[in-house]
């Protein structure tokens, strides 16, 4: 019995110093004003059939029925070449192009998320049982399912079927896996949706690796390469796929914070967008639910810096100001969507988890929580707090 308070005293003490050392505070600062929303939301989303990529024809896809795709956000037809080549116009993005996919995708991600949440919150089985429909439909059944790779997307009417560029698309399947992890954890995942899922995933994980433009956007210099290893991270971490995990980790120490963040932890390829606002919020998203995935006691990429002191910290510490006042911005406002930002920004959400600064924790609850905003929701790839906290 001694030996046994002895182990226990032992865990509680590791558990404290972990990277996640404010549970007690989730409870009251993050579950509590979201529970009522959650439920509620749940509730909706139990009744939802799923709806996969079979569910819409893009007419234009060089694909088949089972292949995702989209088209490029910023290109439009030439006015002086009706009948040609689309044309680019950065930051401004065309309404006509194809997007029931994505859409699709954004909605199977928030379905899946809503639902996981509810059922953490109360371990109400009647939550479960509805995930697994759409997890089935668009990783297993046959007459449904997507195929595990991206080759149509972002495509342009007369230059391109598809790009590597186009991978950012799948951000949304991240809260889907997260949600699927945590259901395995709590001892409810089937065994058939695990072995599918797995199969899918991994079958997708080599593609991000092996095909050129999984490489292609692998080596982006911007956001489109933190957006694949926070995608290639997530998978990999429910695939138990420590070689890809720790290929993303060094990545971010020896690639992403060397060459994206400057001195003063601004990130000067998304601030020469016409968007220069949202693409650094998006960014920084992106790069705090990577190391909100990949952060251990042994490798702790939030207070990782590299020899000439950019790090983390440095990040938000640079964009928290402009959350809580976007009047300070000294820039150009963005091109479009200028009005929609900031929203309940994860980056801050997950700095408060880990160094428990209650600045950050402010910025996050003072905004929308359940954006529906198109465009902020495409940007938003972490929605749900509940499954990762």
């Amino acid at each position: 019995m001694r030996r046994l308070l002895i182990s226990l005293i032992i865990a509680v003490t590791l558990g404290a110093l972990s990277c996640v050392t404010y549970s007690e505070g989730v409870d009251k600062e993050v579950v509590t004003p979201l529970r009522a929303t959650v439920i509620q939301n749940a509730k909706e989303n139990i009744e939802s059939k799923p709806v996969t990529v079979t569910s819409f024809i893009a007419e234009r896809s060089a694909g088949s029925i089972h292949d995702f795709y989209s088209e490029g956000d910023y290109w439009w037809p030439d006015s002086l070449n009706p009948s040609g080549p689309y044309i680019r116009r950065d930051g401004c993005t065309n309404p006509d192009n194809f997007v029931q996919h994505r859409q699709a995708m954004i909605r199977f991600s928030r379905i899946v998320g809503n639902l996981t949440s509810a059922y953490l919150l109360t371990g109400k089985d009647k939550y479960v049982a509805p995930v697994m429909d759409h997890v089935r439909a668009w990783f297993i059944d046959e007459d449904t399912r997507m195929n595990p790779n991206l080759l149509y997307a972002q495509a342009i009417k007369g230059v391109t079927t598809g790009r590597g560029i186009g991978i950012i698309d799948t951000i949304h399947l991240i809260e889907v896996v997260q949600s699927l992890l945590r259901l395995r954890e709590a001892g409810v995942l089937p065994e058939d949706v695990d072995k599918g899922t797995r199969e899918w995933l991994s079958a997708y994980l080599d593609w991000l690796m092996n095909h050129p433009y999984g490489v292609d956007e692998m080596n982006a210099s911007n956001n489109h390469g933190t957006c694949w290893a926070m995608q290639a991270a997530m998978f990999a971490k429910y695939l138990d796929n420590r070689e890809v995990m720790q290929f993303c980790a060094d990545r971010f120490k020896n690639v992403f914070l060397p060459t994206q963040m400057a001195d003063d932890g601004s990130f000067p390829l998304e601030l020469k967008r016409t968007k220069p606002y949202g693409y650094s919020l998006f960014n920084l998203d992106a790069m705090a639910t990577l190391c909100q995935i990949l952060s251990t006691e042994e490798d702790n990429l939030w207070d990782y810096t590299t020899p000439d002191g950019r790090n983390m910290r440095k990040a938000v510490e640079y964009m928290a100001p402009f959350i809580a006042d976007k009047g300070a911005w000294e820039l150009e406002p963005d091109v479009m969507f200028w009005e929609e930002w900031p929203v309940a920004h994860p980056a801050m959400l997950f700095a408060w988890n880990h160094w428990g600064d209650e600045r950050y924790l402010a910025l996050w609850q003072q905004y929308e929580h359940f954006p529906e905003n198109e465009e902020v929701i495409r940007n938003l790839p972490v929605r749900n707090p509940v499954i990762w906290l």
